[in-house]
Parts: structure tokens; sequence; C-alpha cells
């Protein structure tokens, strides 16, 4: 593995704009969101506007990839996300979202989810998780994906091959009449077969007009995640595996969160309708016009 430093909180920059007449999810400018009450199986119409909130959050994390680079800020990452969000009339979903300051977040190495973008500059070797969320139509769509900056060990580059396959397990593994917990049974026992922990304490979720609604999809085999899936329900899978411990710290700034033994760690998140026959992902970018 990499003997590079551990991250340190870097300088933010400014909270960036957002032209006024994209509309603003109802947290915005409040300590927290409203409890969702809705269910969890969407309208047809619902589903078709995440489609849309989905192709913007995939495009937007996709423009911000292209930059990653050594000698690149997470900031200036953040600055792509926010302009094509803002370009395409979304409002970036985590800007505001209990006082998150940026409008994606920036996860490098040993931090597991929630990275704030900062000034802190890429390194050679670096892996990074990047997590876009976009609101348009009264809905969300949300995706992440993790990347290698420039040349990366062979054990970190595998930790997010297989990431990546741990998702794409879990997604074929949705059907209706299983359970919840079904996605993270698969999660758990591929990672297992390398050794990685796989985070608890953070996990996939209902998402609709609400950013979260209650819904909570574990990365492990849960004997309590025994909701039954049905068609039109719409959430996010997005497991963490790390290269040792599954265990937490958070920063002060109490949103970065790292592994307690600071080994790396990746993750991978799709937002997903269920079908009658499985599930559609959402997030997907597809092709230009």
């Amino acid at each position: 593995m990499s003997g590079q430093s551990l991250l340190v909180p870097g300088e933010l920059s400014p909270t960036r704009p957002v032209p006024g007449n994209i509309r603003r999810p109802e947290y915005v400018g409040k300590p927290a969101p409203t409890p969702y009450t809705g269910g969890e199986v969407q309208t047809p119409e619902t589903v078709e506007a995440m489609r849309l909130a989905g192709r913007i959050a995939a495009r937007a994390m996709a423009e911000a990839a292209k930059l990653i680079a050594p000698g690149v800020t997470t900031d200036e990452l953040d600055r792509v996300a926010h302009d094509y969000m803002c370009d395409h009339g979304a409002y970036p979903s985590t800007l505001g979202y209990r006082g998150f300051p940026k409008s994606l977040c920036t996860s490098v190495n040993e931090v597991i989810c929630h990275g704030i973008p900062d000034s802190t500059v890429l390194r050679d070797g670096d892996i990074i998780n990047l997590d876009v969320t976009a609101y348009i139509g009264g809905v969300h769509g949300d995706n992440n994906a993790t990347y290698l900056v420039g040349d990366v060990d062979e054990e970190s580059r595998l930790l997010v091959e297989r990431t990546r396959e741990s998702l794409d397990r879990a997604i074929k593994a949705v059907k209706p009449g299983r359970q919840i917990n079904i996605i993270g049974r698969v999660i758990e026992s591929y990672a297992k077969r390398f050794g990685y922990g796989v985070v608890r304490d953070f996990t996939g979720h209902g998402i609709n007009s609400s950013f979260h609604s209650g819904l909570i999809i574990p990365h492990y085999d849960s004997p309590q995640a025994t909701t039954v899936i049905q068609p039109g329900m719409t959430f996010t899978i997005e497991p963490m595996l790390t290269l040792g411990t599954h265990e937490y710290d958070m920063w002060d700034d109490g949103w970065t969160v790292v592994t307690k033994d600071r080994r790396r760690t990746a993750q991978f998140e799709h937002t997903l309708v269920v079908t009658d026959s499985g599930a559609e992902v959402l997030t997907l970018a597809g092709p230009r016009c």
C-alpha cells in the first residue's frame, strides 16, 4: 500500500452561489430537513423526474472526474460539478444540507465518506471518491464513484475495482419479493473473499422528493433489514469497503469520516428504481445530446 502521509483539513473557499431561478430543496437555510412521511414506492411521474436528476448528477460527476490528476485541488472538482448542475437547472443537493458547505463530497484515501472539498491538493497515488447529488423537478438523483489519481499501487487499485464489482453484484440481487438484507449479504460475502472491512454505520437510503427518506439499505447482512422489496421503490446502494477495519473516527468538522486504522477505503453508488423483474439504474450519464 502507498506510504503517503495522512490527509489533513485544508482551507474552504467561499460558498458558491446558485442562480435564483433554480428551485431549492426545502431544507436549504434550515438546520435539518423536514422528516419524510411519504411511501417508498414512487409514481411513474416521480421516477421519470428522478431519471433526469440522476442523469444530471452522473454527468456532473463525470465532468468533475475529467480533472482528476496530481496537483488539482478538491475545491476545483467542486467548482466543476457545481457549475455543471447549475448550468443544467439543478440544485447541488449537498449544498446547505444540514449545513454542509459544498456541492459534492470529495473523500480521499482513508476518508470513508463526506469529505469536504477544500484546498487539498491531489497527489500521485491517491484515490478519491466523488459523491454528487442533483435536485431538479422536486426530486434527487444521487451517485458516487472512486477514481485513481496518477500511478496507484496495486492494493488500492484492486480495492477500487472490487468495490465497484460489489455494487454491480448488489444491483443484480435486487428483486421484488426479496428482503432488503439480500443487498448487504451479497456485498459482505464478496468483500470477505478479500479480507475487506464493510462499513456498517453509513448506509444506502431511500431517495425521492426527500434526499434521505428514512429507508435504510445496509451493506452488510443485517437481520433487521427485513423490508420487502417492491416494484417502484427508489433507493441508493453505496457500498464502502476498507483495506482494514470498518470502524471510524470523525473529524472536528462533523462531516469527514475516516477509517480508525487510517487504511484506505473505496465506495461506489447508484440510485435505483425497482422494476417487476429487478432494478433500473437511474444515475446513468447516457448519450450526450
